[in-house]
């Protein structure tokens, strides 16, 4: 019986414990979540397929993506992301080559980066990997390091941050 007491009492104790935590880490989820929803998520999903093709030396898509982004930002009445993303969106949507595209794509990431970094959001989804050929960042899903900005020469150059 008294075997008993101590372990209830011991397991009272843990979730005391555990409770505020178990609480911190769903406030962590939730704030994940606010800062993710639309049209965030769709300018991060336009941002990776314009990663992607710039990664696999393509512009083609590149145009229809970015605008896409700076529609979204423009039309979104809670002004989540900043009219520079807009902006920025806009001048990769007319690159013509893909010199003009990588340029156009650096600050671009940068301002992505920076909105997910300071939201404290995507944690665990969207790596930011940088090169230090380039001088530059950008974000990716996945696991192994796809280079926007040395394509097929150096597809793998660069590193996580995160």
């Amino acid at each position: 019986m008294k075997l008993l007491k101590s372990v209830a009492c011991l397991l009272l104790a843990i979730a005391i414990v555990a409770l505020p935590s178990a609480s911190f880490a769903a406030d962590e989820k939730m704030m994940d979540n606010s800062a993710l929803m639309q049209p965030v998520k769709s300018v991060l999903d336009h941002y990776l397929m314009i990663q992607a093709a710039l990664a696999r030396d393509s512009i083609k898509g590149v145009d229809e993506n970015a605008s896409a982004i700076a529609k979204a930002v423009k039309g979104d009445e809670m002004k989540m992301l900043s009219s520079d993303v807009a902006t920025q969106a806009e001048s990769l949507a007319k690159a013509t080559d893909l010199k003009a595209a990588r340029a156009a794509f650096k600050p671009l990431s940068n301002s992505l980066i920076k909105y997910l970094t300071d939201r404290k959001a995507g944690i665990g989804t969207y790596h930011e990997a940088f090169c230090p050929m380039a001088g530059a960042s950008w974000l990716q899903t996945e696991k192994s390091i796809k280079n926007p900005y040395m394509g097929g020469a150096m597809s793998s150059c660069g590193e996580f941050k995160n």
